[in-house]
């Protein structure tokens, strides 16, 4: 199997939720994440509710991933600045009937994830995951004891359980090989300590060929950069 098809359509399905710090690349790992399960097969929709930070969110590629037959739902302008935005009729929708698998991209930090407080009682029984992303180059996580610090207030904040961890460890363009090898260390090591699975770690695509698989015991989501500063371009997915 080649590294793009590592991660099967199987090992994701229901409703995700992806949170993190600011910076993490929670909304980057969130297109990636509904690119790489589309190309195997899967139907997916996804949910921007970052409403905290005005860049980089999973809305400013939604034409790439309606290309792919993806859906983004985003709420509408009059539910974005309303006290409870979560109300939104699409958004509503999308968690009363999700396709075979949902992501919802929530906003960064604790503040970011207050939103999904008001979300527990439309989930309802439905199969829902919530998955902390960490980049362990990050002030913020550069330590196991911060990034159990921002587990709990996400946590707090959402009223909701992370159940699991992605190791999204990178320097932008500056990233090596090296630095995917000593992140995997490092959020294994968080998955020991939290007792949290680790559910897969993230690499540029562009670096696979020279990453050695076997050393991680986890999936390898391959990562296809689409939210660049306007001078560079966003790789094309439709390949």
């Amino acid at each position: 199997m080649s590294a793009i098809g590592m991660y099967s359509v199987e090992q994701v399905t229901g409703i995700v939720i992806i949170v993190g710090n600011y910076g993490s690349g929670k909304t980057e790992v969130s297109i990636n994440l509904a690119v790489n399960q589309r190309r195997a097969g899967s139907e997916v929709k996804v949910a921007d509710l970052d409403l905290v930070n005005p860049y980089f969110r999973t809305r400013e590629a939604r034409k790439p991933l309606s290309d792919l037959g993806i859906e983004v739902v985003v709420p509408d302008e009059k539910y974005l600045q309303a006290d409870l935005p979560i109300l939104s009729p699409a958004i509503a929708g999308l968690i009363r009937r999700p396709s075979q698998l949902t992501i919802i991209d929530a906003g960064g930090n604790d503040v970011g994830a207050t939103v999904l407080a008001a979300l527990a009682d439309s989930f309802g029984k439905k199969h829902v995951r919530m998955l902390q992303v960490v980049n362990p180059f990050r002030p913020f996580t550069d330590t196991i004891e911060n990034c159990l610090k921002i587990r709990d207030e996400i946590e707090k904040a959402s009223k909701m359980t992370i159940n699991g961890i992605i190791g999204n460890a990178n320097l932008i363009d500056e990233t090596s090989s090296d630095d995917i090898y000593n992140g995997y260390d490092f959020v294994k090591a968080l998955s020991e300590k939290s007792r949290l699975a680790l559910n897969f770690v993230t690499a540029p695509v562009e670096l696979l060929s020279e990453l050695d698989l076997s050393r991680f015991s986890c999936p390898v989501l391959p990562i296809e950069r689409q939210l660049v500063p306007p001078w560079k371009k966003a790789v094309a997915l439709n390949r």
